[in-house]
């Protein structure tokens, strides 16, 4: 039975200096960084990478954003803001990240099982055709993508657990409904819960 980690959107949009920042997002792509760099190979099997990239996600931008369904201009494809943060991106480069699953070129997509690696395999597909049974999903933010990614793995008849010392929320009453939500749907949840100030 193997274990995966999924690393959702540490990206440069999603950190601080970013168009849509979560407080703690630099700091949560240093530690994830070093989960990687300390357990690729053995605690986990397979570690992949999800990224926003965005073309024409419609009504998901907007200049008036309700923060829920629609956000300020974020992760466009040939941006800077779209590409791994720094303190991740050399990890990511190294070859510590099997793949990478690309979501949101024409949707709202916050499911990393939303995605497909450049070969156009879908995540779910992938982490089967390599017997991953299991998966850890750690990153940005716990109360959107990490939450939508860690309920799609449940949904998808993957066992997950979401390690929350090593993903950042962006508001306490949604990280706590979050929270809520994993639990009736069978997430494990590990750690605490760090939450944007």
């Amino acid at each position: 039975m193997g274990r995966g980690l999924i690393v959702v959107d540490v990206q440069n949009d999603f950190c601080e200096g970013g168009s849509v920042p979560v407080t703690g997002g630099a700091r949560i792509a240093s530690a994830v960084a070093d989960l990687v760099e300390r357990s690729a190979g053995s605690d986990y099997q397979y570690v992949v990478a999800t990224r926003d990239h965005h073309i024409d996600p419609g009504s998901h931008f907007s200049q008036n954003p309700d923060f829920k369904d629609s956000f300020p201009v974020h992760c466009v494809v040939g941006g800077e803001g779209g590409e791994f943060h720094p303190n991740f991106a050399p990890t990511a480069a190294g070859g510590k990240v099997d793949a990478v699953f690309f979501k949101g070129a024409h949707s709202a997509s916050k499911s990393g099982f939303e995605g497909a690696d450049e070969h156009g395999t879908s995540l779910a597909d992938w982490l089967r055709s390599r017997e991953v049974e299991e998966v850890d999903v750690v990153g940005i933010a716990t109360d959107h993508c990490v939450r939508a990614t860690a309920l799609d793995a449940v949904k998808a008849g993957f066992r997950a657990r979401v390690l929350m010392d090593h993903s950042v929320g962006v508001a306490p009453e949604t990280t706590a409904s979050t929270l809520e939500d994993f639990r009736r749907a069978g997430v494990v949840v590990s750690g605490e819960a760090p939450v944007s100030q």
